[in-house]
């Protein structure tokens, strides 16, 4: 394989391809439920976006649960 061809290319090469700084393992999926406002608030921010991956540690199945949860507890008014 070739290296990139600029720094800044380099560097962002070896962002893309950097290993995740730290797991959550401490969540239990059956906790992840929309009737349960106090856990999914841990995971947006003060302005009610939902935090990304790489800021919360959570795996790729866990995020998009957790994603669809925060949006049933929204459309129900659990959360904000």
């Amino acid at each position: 394989m070739s290296e990139p061809k600029t720094v800044e290319r380099r560097i962002a090469f070896r962002k893309a391809n950097r290993t995740m700084p730290r797991r959550r393992l401490d969540i239990p999926t059956d906790q992840v439920n929309y009737t349960n406002p106090e856990l999914l608030s841990k995971f947006t921010s003060d302005t009610g976006k939902i935090l990304p991956r790489r800021v919360t540690g959570v795996s790729a199945k866990l995020h998009r649960k957790i994603t669809r949860e925060i949006k049933r507890s929204r459309a129900v008014n659990l959360m904000r």
